[in-house]
This record gives C-alpha cells, structure tokens and sequence, in this order.
C-alpha cells in the first residue's frame, strides 16, 4: 500500500513537470505551419525543370559520364557524386503533376526531356566504355542488373519524397538526397555498358531496375499531389490505372527475383555453416571465399580456400559435394580452388 502510494504521488510530480515545460514553451506557432505550394507556383517550378536546355543535357551528360567511370571502376562514391547533379527527376515529378492536374503540354514536355535525356545518358556511357577499353563487370555494374521488388519499393519512396519536397519550400534542399536514393542515372549508364560490351544480361536486367524507379517514382508522385489537394482523382484516373498495370506487370519478375534472392541467402549461409561445421575440409584451412548461384534447380557452389599444398584431396571434395546435395535437397555442382601457402622459417643465428 505505501509503495503504491509512492508511485502514485512520483507519477503526479512527474505529470506537474511534464506539464510546466510544456506551457514554459507553447505559444503561437502558426507562423512556422507549412503550407503547399499554389498550383501556379510548382507548375513554373516544374515546367523550368522540364525544358531540354542546354543546361540540362550538358549536367545529365556529365552525370552520364561521372556515373560511366565510376561503375567502370567500381567506385561507389564516383557514382554517388554522378547521383547529385543529374537533372533527371525534375521531369519525372513534372509527369506526376500533370497527370494529376490533367496538364497536357506540360506532360508532352517532360515526355519529351525524358526520352532525349534517357537516349543521351544511355548513347554517352556506351561511348565511354567504348573508349576506355574496360570489360570488366565490377560489382557496381552487377548490383543494377539484378533489381528485385526492394528496388521498386525504394522508387515510390524517393517519388513520394520528390514530389512532396516540391510542394514545400522550406524542404527542397531535400531533392539532391532524394536523387541519390532512387539512382536513376546509373541503370541508364549500366544499359549503355551493357550495349556496349554486347552483353545481353546487364542491359536487361538494368533496363528493368530503371523502368521499376521510373514507375515507382510517378506513382507515389500522383499519389502525393492527389494528398495534398492538387488536382482531381478524377483527372488523374488514366495516369494512375496506367502506372498500376505497368506496376503490376514489373512487380511480378521484381518479386520473383526477391524470392530467388532470398533463397541463394539463405542458402548461402546454410552452406557457410555446413563447410566451416560439419565438413572436415577446413582441418588447417581457411574458407577465403563462396560464391553461389541457382539455375535450372541446381545449386553452384564456388568456393576458395587457403591449405597447405595436397592437404584436401578429390575423394574428400566428392564427399564435400555429396554431403551438401543431400542436406540441401537439391543437385549441387561443387568447385573448389585450393590455394597453397607456402611458409618459410629461418632461424635466427645468434
């Protein structure tokens, strides 16, 4: 009973001090509410961003380049650098808007940037990879051709993002961020990469990472301005059955692509746990590295490890392999790269 009324009478005194801090520090805010822009005002905004100037194909050439070298190389911050000064969002939004404001030389226009400034990024970074000489796919260039249902996730955000920072003000130092996070440049330069090297793989599979961002982005993009009052759901209706078909026809692969990743994950780390657990093939070795794959409903394996020269024979990578494809329930082909060491111990001579 005493310590009820302890913590009763400390709950009291806590709720008098809540409470004096909050009156301390209330007043009249409405000066600091955030209102959304006019219709009039994000319509030049977004028509300025929607014009194919020379200032737009000059920065989203650059960015093409930037972005090229760095996927080339395998830099993840020359490719983020690229991110920042592409233009190429401005005319996404500039579609949401007007699909949502029923604005048809507004939506003639953006088309238009973006067709023009796609072609550009696209024609630039074949043309770089052309000239520089590299083959190489570093794991930049790999990572945008195998886009899931995360990435188109990722897209409605950053379109959300994009078209609410547009409406407010006192936000827009936000659309360089929302840039870098939907990546719309790099697929563009993975596709002319891909065309490039003549490899059918990359432009594909970026070619669908960059139609999943562009999709996402005008979706949630028409979502938002219809929030905040700009437009009608009846103007819109097109544009937004549109923008659900097409998500529903990339959903479908993106998903599947997620559900195979998760399961060379999963399975990845089983067989981790396997080889360092219950296989004997790493008695005085070291795993250095495993890489896996499924295709066909057969398992991959690839693994290189560090021993001591004819320390892991055949009869034991057989057994390695047999083990794995029955505790996986799946055909595995197994290869695995030993690599010697060599040690040298020279006394010293005193």
């Amino acid at each position: 009973m005493i310590k009820r009324r302890k913590l009763l009478k400390s709950l009291a005194v806590s709720r008098r001090r809540i409470r004096k801090i909050w009156l301390s520090n209330s007043g009249d805010w409405h000066w600091l509410a955030s209102k959304p822009a006019s219709v009039l005002s994000i319509n030049r905004l977004l028509w300025r961003e929607s014009v194919p100037s020379l200032s737009f194909f000059v920065m989203l050439t650059l960015s093409g380049i930037i972005s090229t070298l760095g996927l080339l190389s395998g830099s993840t911050a020359t490719v983020i650098g690229a991110m920042i000064i592409a233009p190429l969002m401005g005319p996404i939004i500039s579609i949401a808007f007007a699909v949502t404001v029923a604005n048809r030389r507004l939506m003639k226009r953006a088309l238009l940037t973006l067709v023009l400034g796609t072609l550009v990024t696209v024609l630039s970074a074949a043309l770089v990879c052309q000239l520089t000489g590299l083959r190489t796919l570093t794991e930049e260039i790999v990572l945008r051709t195998e886009p899931t249902l995360i990435d188109l996730f990722v897209g409605m955000a950053a379109g959300a993002a994009g078209a609410f920072s547009k409406s407010r003000k006192h936000i827009a130092d936000a659309f360089p961020g929302v840039a870098i996070s939907v990546a719309l440049v790099p697929p563009l330069s993975t596709i002319g990469i891909g065309i490039a090297l003549q490899n059918q793989t990359v432009w594909l599979g970026s070619s669908l990472l960059f139609a999943a961002n562009l999709t996402g982005v005008i979706f949630s993009g028409i979502l938002i301005f219809l929030w905040q009052e700009y437009g009608s759901p009846k103007r819109a209706k097109g544009g937004l059955l549109l923008s659900v078909f097409v998500l529903t026809a990339i959903g479908i692969p993106l998903g599947f692509s997620l559900n195979q990743l998760l399961l060379q994950s999963n399975t990845r780390q089983q067989v981790r746990r396997l080889v360092r657990d219950e296989l004997n093939l790493l008695d005085g070795a070291e795993l250095q590295s495993l890489r896996l794959s499924r295709r066909d409903r057969i398992f991959y394996i690839e693994m290189k490890i560090i021993a001591r020269p004819d320390s892991i024979t055949e009869s034991q990578i057989a057994d390695a392999q047999r083990f794995l494809q029955e505790d996986l329930g799946y055909p595995v082909q197994l290869r695995v790269q030993v690599i010697p060491i060599q040690e040298f111990l020279i006394p010293a001579v005193p």
